[in-house]
């Protein structure tokens, strides 16, 4: 998209100072007004050329060459620009469309579940008012504060307030699930949620590997904090990107997202923006 942007840019500056040019050079050289140099512009611009205005002289023939040689070139290639660019916006927000509808499965049935289980043990509780706030009045600027405020958390958990093998029962029990996710192609092209697959799977096969989690050493406890902490923030950066997604285009299934907010301890009273 970066590409098109720029493509579109030099065709469109190409494109207006050839206009320009030959706008100023007509009215020269053939003593036509503003308004006619420019409408002879746009038409031969435009491979239009209606023919009821036409160079006289041997250099507004010549500005009427470049224009044709050069400025019908750079027009098609915004015309051309413009279309690719629509085209693919139009792709991507399919593809938007079905990677959030494989994610909304995800959070229902693993997600919310595994972020409940950290932020109840996040060593600073305090901090997660802001996340429990999320609400149906919620608007583009409210996500984007909070957004702005996970730089400022610390996705710490207290080792001591997790059921360790309630965690790796419930990974276990999902197993299949994420690697169905991880041979989707559309979560393949979404490198932020297979880092969040991922780091998933890769807990629950720390957890797995270790065959009696209620006696473990304080090494193997401040690995998996790591671990913990990893998936933690990683899921919640995601949680709040489908959550805005949701309320910008999926309102019924906002929600029912809010009333089962993984920051907060039990479903949460809905109220509609007015």
């Amino acid at each position: 998209m970066d590409d098109m942007r720029f493509r579109l840019r030099i065709f469109l500056a190409i494109t207006i100072g050839v206009m320009a040019i030959g706008v100023l050079g007509l009215m020269y050289t053939e003593g036509l007004g503003l308004g006619e140099a420019l409408y002879f512009s746009i038409v031969t611009l435009t491979t239009v050329g209606y023919g009821d205005i036409s160079p006289h002289t041997a250099m507004g023939r010549f500005l009427a060459v470049v224009m044709i040689l050069a400025g019908v070139g750079a027009f098609m290639g915004v015309v051309a620009n413009v279309t690719e660019m629509l085209l693919s916006r139009r792709e991507q927000d399919i593809r938007s469309g079905k990677t959030h509808m494989v994610t909304s499965i995800f959070f229902s049935e693993l997600g919310n579940e595994l972020l409940r289980l950290c932020a109840a043990s996040d060593v600073n509780p305090g901090q997660l008012e802001k996340f429990v706030g999320v609400d149906g009045k919620w608007g583009k600027d409210e996500f984007r504060t909070l957004r702005r405020s996970l730089l400022g958390h610390d996705f710490k958990v207290d080792m001591s307030k997790i059921d360790l093998p309630k965690a790796r029962q419930m990974l276990r029990a999902n197993s299949e699930l994420l690697l169905r996710l991880l041979e989707n192609p559309f979560m393949l092209e979404n490198e932020k949620f297979s880092a969040v697959l991922l780091a998933v799977f890769h807990l629950r096969d720390e957890l797995t590997h270790r065959p009696d989690l209620n006696d473990l050493p304080q090494s193997d406890l401040a690995h998996l904090a790591m671990d913990f902490s990893r998936v933690y923030t990683l899921l919640t950066e995601h949680w709040l990107g489908y959550v805005q997604y949701l309320a910008a285009n999926y309102p019924y299934l906002y929600f029912m997202a809010v009333r089962s907010n993984p920051f907060c301890p039990g479903p949460v009273d809905v109220v509609v923006r007015g």
